[in-house]
């Protein structure tokens, strides 16, 4: 039998119970004015991956596990765990007082029903959900998981930030998981204030005042969420330059990814803060569609990847510093127990323009249309995207670039229509770098037809590769497993690796006690 403090008596009580009161702020209302790097225009956890809805949910939202900075799960709505049968029994025990921002208790049946939308929904709770004999809730506090094979990883799946395995009342929850949900109700540190949003200007949420943080100190998601101010406001800015000066000129408080190029302005602001808060970085990737048009032919994506310069991009997107990127990268974290040199020979050096031209040949492409979604208002999508395209331009494929904002990116990738249809062949897109540490997390590596992830991929060699990665319980196996999954991505090109960048963020420098981590937390931070 393991135990992680399941029922650790007083301390565990206390942690659930009387953790720190949330601060009584006197005088004028504390808010801190922050740009997000995109518009918001999902308010569902689980319905999108794009980076700006996963911070929105980690604001209103909270999981059974919190990461840490160095990535580690750790109970957050749970008093502790048990874990029994060789892995596969698993008992979580909720924290006593955890109160929904309509006001009713949050009870293990809310939280099953949230779990299993979340399954339907992720490429991990899919995983899950296919070695799962029951999930139910013992009584009002406790929920009991029964495997048919165990799983390792489940705290680290349920401590998901991105695709957010987040917990709402169980009358959410048993919205269809492909409908978006028509109502935020959480149980975070942080209400939304549905009457204050508008999407493409801005979204605004209050402090919760019936919110008891756990006992012990913040460490990124993980650890003790104390609100010290009483209102965030998010400002839709997509002009870069404009975002910068009114940071410079106090009118904001913080940039979540400030232009690189506009860097030194910051550095050389009175007032501003500029560093790291996402110390992992965020992979960049090409998506292609495989249902139709060129981009379903495996050649043709061969060809795309061999035709781009990863440096090329990295450049265009983190400026000449190249301390801010990694380049060239092959389909797992670099550093990872999982990345390896196999295949990397094809991302080393971009091929030239007549040995593209040639494999596209080999391939049958004969010059039918491409049509790619270029974001123009994400500052990163948009400079992959200018490169993506002009290399694709320089081998000779017949490119539709077609402009729009981000928030219209993520609304048409849904769309599997043909592209008379309105459909898609590419887009550029960037997820956290750290869910590339291993083949399981990543969504877009999934290759499960039409359940995978948008384009929908269908490989089954890739997908029962990982599958057996995961069964493996070796590490010599598993690394083995892993480079022969790398070798089996270059040749079938579930996506193109673009490189790995480390926006860095920018403040006030009245702000003070943001937490580093993977993504922006607004818990544990001051203004004064």
């Amino acid at each position: 039998m393991h135990r992680r403090a399941f029922m650790i008596g007083a301390a565990a009580a206390l942690a659930g119970t009387r953790g720190f009161a949330q601060p009584a702020i006197g005088g004028k209302t504390r808010t801190i004015i922050h740009v997000p790097q995109a518009n918001l225009t999902s308010l569902d956890p689980v319905w999108t991956s794009a980076l700006v809805t996963r911070n929105f949910a980690n604001m209103v939202y909270e999981t059974l596990y919190g990461r840490d900075e160095e990535l580690n799960p750790r109970p957050l709505m749970l008093e502790g765990d048990l874990v029994e049968d060789g892995g596969r029994r698993w008992t979580m025990r909720l924290r006593e007082g955890l109160v929904f921002h309509d006001g009713s208790p949050v009870l293990a049946r809310d939280c099953v029903a949230s779990l299993k939308r979340f399954f339907k929904r992720d490429a991990i709770g899919e995983t899950i959900e296919a070695r799962l004999d029951a999930l139910e809730a013992a009584d009002d506090r406790t929920l009991v998981w029964r495997l048919k094979k165990p799983f390792a990883q489940l705290p680290y799946a349920l401590s998901k930030t991105q695709i957010t395995p987040a917990i709402m009342p169980e009358r959410l929850a048993q919205t269809d998981p492909f409908k978006q949900i028509g109502e935020v109700v959480g149980c975070g540190p942080f209400r939304f204030l549905p009457d204050e949003y508008v999407s493409g200007s801005r979204a605004t949420f209050a402090k919760f005042d019936r919110y008891v943080p756990r006992n012990e100190p913040a460490n990124f998601c993980a650890g003790g969420h104390r609100v010290l101010v009483d209102r965030v406001e998010w400002r839709i800015m997509p002009d870069a330059a404009t975002a910068v000066n009114a940071l410079v000129k106090g009118e904001v408080d913080w940039l979540d990814q400030p232009l690189p190029d506009l860097l030194p302005v910051l550095r050389k602001a009175s007032g501003v803060s500029v560093g790291p808060i996402d110390i992992y970085g965020t992979y960049a990737v090409l998506r292609p569609n495989f249902l139709h048009g060129p981009t379903a032919n495996a050649g043709v994506r061969r060809a795309i990847l061999a035709a781009i310069d990863q440096v090329e991009v990295m450049t265009a997107v983190m400026g000449g510093d190249d301390s801010l990127y990694r380049a060239p990268v092959g389909f797992f974290l670099p550093g990872s127990p999982a990345a390896s040199e196999a295949g990397m020979d094809a991302v080393r050096k971009r091929a030239s323009a007549g040995a593209v031209q040639a494999m596209l040949r080999e391939a049958g492409y004969a010059g039918e249309r491409v049509v790619m979604m270029h974001p123009t208002d994400q500052t990163f999508y948009d400079a992959m995207s200018s490169v993506v395209a002009a290399s694709l331009r320089n081998v000779g494929i017949n490119l539709d670039e077609q402009s729009m904002d981000w928030g219209t990116v993520v609304q048409r990738r849904t769309n599997d229509a043909p592209l008379d249809k309105g459909g898609w062949s590419l887009f550029t897109t960037g997820a956290p770098a750290h869910e590339y540490r291993d083949p399981v997390f990543p969504a877009i590596q999934r290759t499960n037809g039409r359940r995978a992830w948008f384009g929908w991929p269908d490989d089954p060699k890739l997908d029962a590769l990982r599958d057996k990665w995961m069964d493996s319980t070796d590490a010599a196996e598993q690394k083995k497993l892993a480079a022969e999954i790398q070798l089996a991505a270059f040749d079938f090109v579930p996506y193109v690796p673009l490189g790995q960048y480390f926006p860095p963020s920018a403040w006030r420098s009245n702000l003070s006690g943001i937490l580093k981590g993977a993504t922006p937390v607004f818990w544990n931070v001051e203004k004064v």
